[in-house]
């Protein structure tokens, strides 16, 4: 199997379990390591969360900034998270294991590696996310990327930024594994 252009460890190695996703699936791989933390395994070496989803309350500067623009904004977050939650959306009885962003204690997590486009609707949830995880005493590489929109490396992956998106992933992967 091949992830991010890296060959994966054979044979498996259950202490190098690296939880990944994008969007939806970022968020949920952010809650699967607070919930893996929570309950005391399994333990995780690192976190990928690429583009994640993990606020419902969907009222930063950038979900405001880019309402009607973009494959996915403010009214597909608002619909997305809908879904997932129903009326309980932007309420005080979101578990952080629905939108992380909820936590309120980031300690203990692994090393994360979060990247998002400057110019999407996630903008400024990631990037507090990462601060926050800088802030508990947690390692984070936080990459902003200019000029990206949602999913911009899988819409357009011939594009340098894409390109640049995706080789940052692979060094990361590289490091963290070495």
């Amino acid at each position: 199997m091949w992830v991010l252009g890296l060959p994966w460890l054979h044979p498996f190695h259950p202490e190098r379990i690296i939880v990944a996703g994008g969007s939806a699936g970022g968020g949920l791989a952010a809650a699967l390591a607070l919930m893996a933390r929570d309950r005391g395994g399994p333990a995780l070496f690192a976190q990928m969360l690429m583009c994640p989803m993990i606020d419902d309350r969907n009222d930063t500067a950038s979900a405001r900034q880019l309402v009607g623009l973009g494959v996915w904004d403010q009214a597909s977050n608002q619909g997305g998270w809908t879904a997932l939650l129903g009326d309980a959306r932007g309420t005080n009885d979101v578990s952080p294991y629905a939108a992380p962003a909820r936590a309120a204690d980031l300690s203990g997590l692994p090393p994360a590696f979060i990247d998002v486009g400057s110019a999407e609707t996630f903008r400024d949830e990631d990037v507090t996310y990462a601060s926050r995880i800088w802030q508990a005493g947690g390692s984070a590489e936080l990459h902003v990327w200019p000029g990206g929109f949602h999913g911009f490396d899988g819409l357009v992956p011939q594009a340098v930024l894409s390109q640049n998106a995706r080789e940052a992933r692979a060094r990361w992967l590289g490091r963290i594994l070495s």
